[in-house]
């Protein structure tokens, strides 16, 4: 017997107008929007023109996650979401790579996920996990450091091969060994890709555990829509729901299926409205 995705709300199946698709135009683009990322509402921070502001809202918008220690992090899906120009999306985060500002991370819940986080917050992260270990008193944790100076900062890459991984590890004259490459890999630093076991995605550590919410948070929310006569719901509605299976809140995945081209919005007199995009 199949299980029945359980329901974000009782259904009703009230008939709306049929308004024309139009995109919304709500463009936040000052600085207090980012000091204050919680005072407006999704359809007011739904538009921007410039993608680092865009970056630093979702950033501060990330959700607080319980029993998860992970940094925040965008998925590029969103920021198409919020910014019109998917192409100017593209080349400005192809400059904030190569200024070390950012890093981008390739991920398993789909051909073409990625997600996006900021330098000081990936190396934070790594930090987090090095203090886990010292305080479980692990030895030999000197790959670490060498993993934050010599391969954060010169490979930019979403992969990297175990031969130019052991060669730049090695710049600082310790001698690499395989513990030090399972280390990582256990840190959850590096994934051996399935394709070709010489070749290592970079990744983030702890994340696991989101990544299988984001997968069924994306399930649901689309369940739940496609459930409706219309497919489609007021936004201001739906983004004060929760869902049952993502520890991510509605703005995340809204934002994310925005952009993916799963979901579409449409304003009308009354406010946006969101639907099931057509296949």
């Amino acid at each position: 017997m199949n299980k029945r995705i359980p329901e974000l709300e009782t259904s009703s199946s009230r008939k709306r107008p049929r308004d024309k698709c139009s995109e919304p135009e709500s463009e936040p683009e000052s600085e207090d929007a980012v000091d204050n990322p919680n005072s407006l509402s999704l359809e007011e921070d739904l538009r921007f023109n410039d993608t680092l502001l865009a970056l630093r809202m979702m950033r501060a918008q990330f959700p607080q996650l319980e029993k998860v220690s992970v940094q925040p992090f965008v998925l590029r899906s969103q920021l198409y979401s919020s910014v019109k120009d998917r192409t100017q999306v593209d080349r400005d985060l192809e400059s904030l790579r190569r200024d070390r500002v950012l890093r981008i991370f390739k991920l398993n819940t789909g051909q073409d996920d990625h997600a996006i986080m900021f330098l000081d917050d990936y190396m934070n992260q790594i930090d987090r996990v090095v203090k886990r270990m010292e305080e479980k008193k692990q030895s030999d944790l000197m790959v670490f450091e060498w993993f934050k100076a010599n391969i954060i900062q010169s490979k930019l890459d979403t992969s990297i091969g175990h031969q130019e991984l052991c060669s730049l590890l090695s710049l600082e004259g310790g001698k690499v060994k395989e513990d030090h490459i399972s280390q990582l890999i256990n840190a959850g630093l590096l994934i051996r890709q399935l394709i070709d076991q010489h070749m290592y995605w970079f990744s983030i550590p702890n994340i696991g555990s989101v990544l299988k919410g984001l997968a069924q948070g994306r399930k649901e929310l689309l369940s739940f829509l496609n459930r409706r006569k219309y497919k489609e719901i007021a936004l201001a509605t739906l983004e004060k729901k929760r869902l049952r299976l993502s520890p991510l809140d509605m703005r995340f995945h809204l934002r994310d299926l925005i952009g993916s081209g799963h979901l579409k919005t449409l304003r009308t007199p009354t406010g946006l409205i969101v639907r099931v995009a057509k296949d």
